[in-house]
């Protein structure tokens, strides 16, 4: 499933700011209250932030690829099923640096590895509620929804940059 974020230009009014990171982008949606998307984009330019809250989610994003082990601190609103925010709660407890297996994720809210990769991918809200650090139990697995390409690829940048990989996942 390919979301529309990927079929639009990158830079457009769609976006409250755009975030340049080491061969990607981030771009940011929010209001002035709460973060409702930050979407992976393929390098493009920066775009300033067009409100508090996005220079905000900005500067927070900047420290996180400066640091991984930054906490992040902005109001969210990640609309979801009921199933999706618990893989998420799930998702977001793993810490910096680990990583879990869609399996154990499974496991431990009575699922299936494929409903919770299904939930990772539609998580809206990537690196606060840290979808990469969940991988299959062979390999690196998927990423947004994406098993090839350029997106698998921002995941292990991401992974490798929290801390280094086994040798499964370093090819």
């Amino acid at each position: 499933m390919m979301r529309d974020a990927h079929r639009r230009p990158p830079h457009t009014d769609a976006w409250q700011a755009v975030v340049g990171a080491p061969g990607f982008a981030l771009g940011l949606r929010c209001d002035v209250d709460t973060m409702h998307v930050i979407e992976f984009l393929p390098a493009c330019p920066e775009q300033p932030p067009a409100n508090p809250l996005a220079a905000e989610a900005a500067r927070q994003i900047r420290a996180y690829l400066e640091d991984p082990a930054h906490r992040f601190t902005l109001p969210l609103r990640a609309t979801g099923t009921a199933f999706q925010r618990r893989v998420w709660a799930a998702i977001a407890a793993i810490p910096c640096g680990e990583v879990r297996s869609y399996g154990e994720i499974a496991q431990s809210l009575g699922s299936t590895p494929r409903a919770v990769g299904q939930a990772c991918g539609d998580n809206p809200l990537p690196l606060i509620v840290p979808c990469h650090r969940v991988v299959a139990r062979g390999g690196m697995g998927g990423f947004s929804h994406h098993a090839q390409g350029w997106l698998p690829e921002v995941k292990r940048w991401l992974l490798l940059h929290e801390r280094p990989l086994p040798p499964l996942f370093a090819d």
